[in-house]
């Protein structure tokens, strides 16, 4: 008959050295910080939703406001300063309160700061007015706060009679009334003979 031999152990040392082994081991690794693994894992830097062909209005009292047309549009909610940005470009559409487009405004790009409520288009942007004034500038801000659009570029107002061109623009969100803060010139145009 075999005999078994049994290795016998103390296991009040087995957990004496397992603790001591683990403290050490968690002694050895340095602690991290919020900005370093912000740093490591990138995540604010990563958009927490994107979203293709997107069609979407806003609404006031049962009667739509805004309606937003964009290729893409990608969303950055974990950034210090969190915005959403159209890559392809954005389109607004504004209606009056008798549900009336009263103003477009489109872009190649856009950019929204969500906390400031700060838009900012960018590349080809042209806005229209109820009238039919068209503005053209490379960028265009447009401040819901304060209910106003602005650029610090060139900027070109194309009416029915005439063409002003500026540095500096100023007007209301509908651009109803607007200001060139330096005036470059006012061109007629020319009624088509017929």
């Amino acid at each position: 008959m075999a005999t078994r031999h049994f290795k016998r152990f103390n296991i009040k040392s087995f957990t004496a050295s397992s603790i001591v082994l683990l403290a050490v081991s968690l002694w050895a690794c340095e602690s991290n910080k919020p900005e370093e693994i912000k740093a490591i894992t990138g995540l604010e830097d990563i958009p927490t939703l994107i979203i293709t062909k997107l069609e979407t209005t806003i609404n006031d009292s049962g009667m739509v406001k805004y309606r937003f047309l964009t290729p893409e549009m990608a969303q950055y909610d974990k950034k210090e300063s969190p915005y959403t940005e159209f890559p392809q470009g954005l389109n607004v559409i504004m209606y009056d309160a008798r549900g009336q487009i009263d103003a477009r405004i489109k872009s190649n790009y856009a950019k929204f700061l969500s906390n400031e409520k700060l838009w900012e288009l960018k590349n080809n942007v042209e806005a229209v007015n109820q009238k039919g004034d068209v503005l053209n500038t490379e960028q265009l801000f447009w401040d819901q706060n304060k209910k106003l659009i602005y650029s610090n570029l060139f900027t070109k107002v194309t009416t029915k009679t005439e063409i002003l061109t500026g540095i500096g623009f100023e007007a209301n969100e509908r651009f109803t009334t607007y200001t060139f803060r330096q005036p470059q010139g006012i061109f007629d145009i020319e009624e088509p003979a017929q």
